[in-house]
């Protein structure tokens, strides 16, 4: 038999195994933060009238621009932030990884430089590899906070074209103030490449896939974007919004860095049938921005409990709970994994992360975990 020919893999790409939590059949599904609540029968009615009415067009391009729908995200996040936005500082794609992606292809590239923290996103290296760049981290606080002193002087010595800082973070939960944000986007006011001898600006992306979640005293950082145009604000419809299936992804930027982006987008890469969807999703934001009420108190809670039993639990503002630590933690992963509870190997060494659920995954949580810690 002939021997199949060997094929030109990228030779950084021969160790690299595909990102993937694990995605098994189990009671209570608590390993990636979903939303666990299901669209309402009225959301589920309103966008399929919406598909089958775009469906009618397949035949042409999707609106390149998504205009429409660019719209309908600043009705959103003027009704959730108070901000005011006009569709020219508004982008979308297929989830905050083509997001983030876009961001990548227009500002790092070879020869660059991205900079972000410890414990931090998992895919941001994944996202960096793929953009031909460099990733380094600084390290966070004990408590896991961002070490505002050595994001500074990493911006000062790395000179980072980019700035990836999750806010809250993943997998910790922990959220940045208002006045750190301003601090480190002060810095990087000329802290990017030199370029034709000329000092740029490191792009900050702060980003927020969590941002709903955090208690109602903590502002967004969208609030900062006028003062600060290297500033990006990334968001999803993945999480808080409960439309993870639906693959949207969005930022809100200066006008000059979305005419960036664009240089670098693939074009269409919206579906009508995407475009769509969102849109008529995005015209139930009242009943999904309810819910969260119920997710925080229930966050605070389990977070509480978990730390009545001695844990070390970080003040999280996200919709999960960091919390440890263990001496064998894929121990306690397996043995909660038998009994139905799927939970997440995440984070710092020792440590475990378990998404909130509905009241009924959340009890299964409980008495599943005091089963195999007793």
């Amino acid at each position: 038999m002939e021997q199949a020919p060997l094929l030109p893999l990228r030779e950084e790409l021969a160790q690299v195994t595909p990102y993937g939590a694990p995605q098994l059949d189990v009671a209570a599904r608590l390993n990636v933060n979903e939303n666990p609540y299901p669209p309402s029968s009225k959301m589920i009615a309103d966008i399929s009238r919406a598909v089958s009415e775009a469906a009618a067009g397949l035949n042409r391009y999707p609106d390149r621009d998504f205009t429409a729908l660019r719209k309908a995200l600043g009705g959103y996040i003027k009704r959730e932030s108070g901000l005011d936005f006009p569709v020219e500082q508004i982008w979308a794609a297929n989830g905050s990884n083509e997001v983030m992606s876009q961001l990548l292809g227009a500002y790092a590239g070879p020869g660059r430089t991205v900079l972000g923290t410890d414990y931090s996103y998992s895919m941001y290296p994944e996202y960096v590899r793929g953009a031909h760049s460099k990733y380094v981290t600084v390290p966070r606080q004990s408590d896991w906070n961002i070490d505002v002193a050595a994001l500074l002087q990493g911006l000062r010595e790395v000179r980072p074209s980019v700035l990836l800082l999750a806010n809250p973070n993943n997998p910790t939960g922990t959220a940045s103030s208002q006045a750190e944000l301003v601090q480190i986007l002060q810095k990087a006011k000329e802290t990017g490449p030199v370029i034709s001898g000329r000092s740029t600006a490191t792009v900050v992306v702060v980003d927020e896939a969590y941002g709903e979640f955090r208690d109602p005293d903590q502002p967004s950082a969208l609030a900062l974007l006028k003062e600060f145009p290297h500033l990006v604000v990334s968001r999803t419809m993945s999480k808080s919004f409960g439309m993870a299936g639906l693959r949207l992804g969005y930022l809100v930027a200066a006008k000059e860095v979305i005419a960036d982006i664009m240089r670098v987008r693939l074009p269409y890469h919206l579906s009508a049938l995407t475009q769509a969807a969102a849109i008529a999703a995005l015209g139930h934001a009242e009943e999904q921005l309810q819910q969260l009420a119920q997710l925080r108190e229930r966050r605070d809670n389990l977070a509480s409990w978990l730390e009545g039993k001695g844990y070390t639990v970080p003040k999280t503002q996200a919709n999960f709970v960091l919390f440890g630590p263990f001496p064998d933690r894929h121990q306690v992963f397996s043995d909660l994994l038998e009994r139905g509870v799927l939970i997440r190997e995440v984070g710092p060494a020792g440590f475990l992360r378990v998404s909130i659920g509905t009241a009924t995954e959340d009890q299964a949580f409980r008495e599943a975990f005091e089963e195999v810690t007793k």
